[in-house]
């Protein structure tokens, strides 16, 4: 079930993956999250990366143009989710962590 805010399911961490675009400029690649294990021992998890996308094709190019992509300023959106529901977002890769919890 998706999280509602005020849940108790714990701690997360949020993924903010930048890179250079074809200009050289540090742009968004993926976003993700996901929450961190209660259990000790070694832990690893996949995260499902995604980057908000332009909505019409004057931002899109617009965006290409300038070298500023669309970006979330804060990293709650991602971790709960809550609006992303109304922002388009394109699917990007996954990134892999490994948790040690003693």
């Amino acid at each position: 079930p998706p999280l509602t805010h005020g849940s108790l399911a714990g701690p997360q961490i949020v993924v903010s993956v930048y890179g250079p675009d074809f200009f050289g400029n540090d742009v968004v690649r993926g976003y993700g999250a996901v929450h961190v294990p209660f259990t000790p021992g070694r832990h690893t998890r996949t995260i499902p990366m995604f980057v908000p996308e332009s909505t019409s094709r004057l931002q899109k190019f617009t965006s290409w143009f300038t070298g500023r992509r669309p970006e979330f300023t804060d990293p709650r959106v991602v971790a709960q989710g809550e609006g992303r529901e109304v922002t388009r977002v394109r699917s990007q890769g996954f990134v892999t962590i490994s948790f040690n919890v003693v």
